[in-house]
């Protein structure tokens, strides 16, 4: 039985925004609910009077609503939301035109910036006049080389102002991979920043951002922001400056074009791990209301919030977090390293800024512990009353490090769901108590079940996560995919007219959620399934262990589980410490669970975003060619996997 670790107060049930739902829906519809698993199993039997509901809920923005909320339920994919509402992104985040801060920037090297919702409204006029007298115009795309400053805010909005489709890698890519990026879809403008700060250094774009105005020939426009001032390279000849651009015209009224539903917003891309990135198109009206609906009702956010999530911007979730600016709250961003100059800097931050609500990623909070940061000790952390976690699971002993060393009386919310729906499926709840090792709920409106091998839902089995209904926010498609052939294989092949999402896990009696790995990389030794997430949560537990990726290795006709270890400095894998390993894992799970071999490397590969590849760990340790290595952050990490003795017999 999974230990309770939080359970939220009467007065932060009755305060909190699921509450103030609830009774919109009684007051509306007459609706009452038992408690959340009856208003979810609601949600998803009743689609189209849940999202009608959230859509006024959150006083969403439109020039012309929709008397139809879904049509074509039974295609998935095809089902199609709010057809004649006619809407602006940009418009719905920046309906807050007050003095009040919007945006916090802040860089590794100390700088700190604020722009207040009428200034960014603002610039936002400036830029969007901009890029209409370059020719940017609805359908076309924008693209960013640019890290998590408010300059990259303003281009979004601005593009998405007009109808223009936004999308971004961050300057620590390579020229390959954002090539694979960029160059599929073609961007006709592209802003860059001249240089970037992270671990120490110093570090400048300009050669790549030359590189790919070179070599992507749609790029009409360069627009460079100066952030690295102590870049020595030159100038790009033809590139206009921020600055320029900006002067050049006056603020004025935004003329936020009014646009279906569906119209296009962002392109996210695939890890492109084992290929060339999927690029995937998400509608400004899906990610609005499923992004409000995360943020007002699974995350409590209300305008006197503060909001922070460590991402860059290549990772869905600054899409997520920028969404904030809906709702009203400050957001704060972040570039840099964030273990420098010190492992708690960011918890610094987060106590500086008062940020209410601080997401980060799974590997995050486990070097925190591993580095032996104990913020309750040294940190206020008044504001904090939330705490999210995404990217990977979430193992126990963090859950219980979290209310240990960080902060009691605080929700925390491990939330699952991925670039593929710009969301979640499975997240967190305000209003419901926190068991370690679990996600708290699924999410409203999305008809997430777990099948077995039969594709029969189960409940207490570990199976795949699928989703037997249409949302909101799924893709509209990929890119350069006239007739979905792409897209249907992607989500679609397992079963017809169900998402199959990829992921393993298990759902319990009371609606919690334990995602176990990703299914792909799912280890079979002995024909037994096994998620690679119920190894590393045991791992964790050992001290001396900072990483790890775990795999299965084909031998004698049978698949072996193959542990790699990242150790301290100066610590050796010696015969004591591999038992320990082996007894830790063996006595939490199954003697199915214990690595064959244990092996000590010098590095875990991972991509740009933070995640292991395991996929491409175990293809190097089979002989195979790992295709696009640009995706990764430590491509060099792989030849460790090569060719290593220890895997010969």
């Amino acid at each position: 039985m999974k230990a309770q670790l939080w359970r939220p107060s009467a007065a932060r049930i009755a305060g909190s925004n699921m509450t103030q739902f609830a009774a919109h829906l009684q007051a509306q519809h007459g609706l009452t609910f038992d408690d959340y698993q009856a208003l979810q199993r609601w949600s998803v039997d009743q689609p189209e009077v849940f999202w009608q509901a959230v859509w006024d809920f959150c006083d969403i923005l439109a020039s012309q609503t929709s008397p139809q909320i879904l049509v074509d339920a039974d295609k998935f994919p095809g089902a199609r939301w709010f057809p004649k509402a006619r809407l602006n992104f940009a418009e719905n985040l920046l309906r807050e035109r007050s003095d009040k801060i919007a945006l916090v920037s802040r860089l590794e090297n100390g700088q700190r910036r604020e722009l207040s919702y009428a200034e960014l409204y603002r610039q936002v006029s400036q830029l969007a006049a901009a890029l209409r007298g370059m020719g940017i115009v609805r359908g076309d795309r924008v693209a960013g080389f640019m890290p998590n400053i408010s300059e990259t805010v303003v281009a979004m909005l601005a593009t998405a102002s007009i109808g223009a489709v936004w999308s971004s890698c961050s300057p620590d890519f390579g020229i390959n991979g954002v090539m694979d990026r960029f160059g599929q879809i073609k961007p006709k403008l592209l802003f860059a920043c001249d240089g970037y700060f992270y671990g120490g250094k110093s570090l400048d774009s300009l050669p790549r951002v030359a590189q790919i105005r070179a070599q992507i020939d749609s790029i009409e426009q360069l627009i460079i922001v100066p952030l690295n001032k102590t870049g020595a390279a030159t100038p790009i000849d033809g590139a206009l400056t921020w600055d320029e651009v900006l002067a050049g015209h006056p603020a004025n009224e935004i003329t936020f074009e009014q646009l279906p539903f569906d119209h296009p917003l962002y392109i996210m891309y695939s890890s492109g791990t084992t290929g060339v990135p999927k690029c995937i198109v998400h509608s400004a009206g899906g990610s609005l209301i499923q992004h409000l609906k995360e943020h007002r009702l699974h995350c409590d956010l209300k305008p006197d919030d503060v909001l922070f999530y460590y991402s860059t911007c290549c990772w869905m979730m600054w899409n997520w977090l920028i969404s904030g600016l809906a709702s009203g709250a400050t957001l704060v961003l972040y570039d840099g390293s964030p273990f420098y100059p010190q492992p708690q800097s960011l918890i610094d931050m987060a106590e500086q800024e008062n940020i209410s609500i601080f997401g980060c990623g799974a590997k995050y909070l486990e070097a925190l512990h591993k580095a032996d940061v104990k913020p309750r000790q040294s940190h206020q952390l008044k504001s904090l009353k939330a705490l999210l976690s995404t990217g990977s699971p979430l193992s126990d002993e963090s859950f219980r490090y979290v209310y240990r060393d960080i902060k009691d009386d605080i929700c925390l919310s491990s939330i699952s769901g991925g670039t593929d729906i710009l969301s979640c499926f499975v997240l967190g709840n305000p209003c419901l108590p926190v068991y370690e090792g679990e996600i708290q709920c699924i999410g409203l409106g999305m008809a997430v079940e777990i099948w077995n091998d039969q594709g029969e839902a189960v409940v207490g089995e570990k199976g795949e996560m699928v989703c037997r209904r249409p949302f909101p926010s799924a893709p509209i498609g990929f890119w350069n995919d006239p007739d979905n052939t792409k897209y249907r294989a992607a989500y679609f092949g397992n079963y017809p007219n169900i998402w199959c999402h990829g992921d393993y896990g298990e759902i319990n009696q009371r609606g919690g959620i334990i995602i176990h790995g990703r299914s792909d990389a799912v280890l079979n030794p002995g024909g037994v399934r096994i998620g690679t997430a119920e190894i590393y949560r045991q791992v964790e537990k050992i001290d001396e262990v900072i990483d790890s990726v775990c795999i299965g290795q084909q031998h004698c006709g049978d698949v072996r589980v193959v542990l790699f270890v990242l150790l301290r400095e100066g610590l050796q894998l010696d015969d004591a410490l591999q038992q320990r390993i082996r007894h830790t894992i063996r006595s939490e799970t199954t003697p199915r669970h214990v690595p064959a071999k244990i092996i000590a490397v010098s590095d875990i590969p991972r991509t740009i975003s933070g995640k292991i590849v395991e996929l491409a760990v175990r293809d190097v340790v089979h002989g195979k060619t790992v295709k696009n290595v640009d995706a990764l952050a430590n491509p060099e990490a792989l030849k460790l996997f090569e060719n290593l003795p220890e895997l010969a017999s």
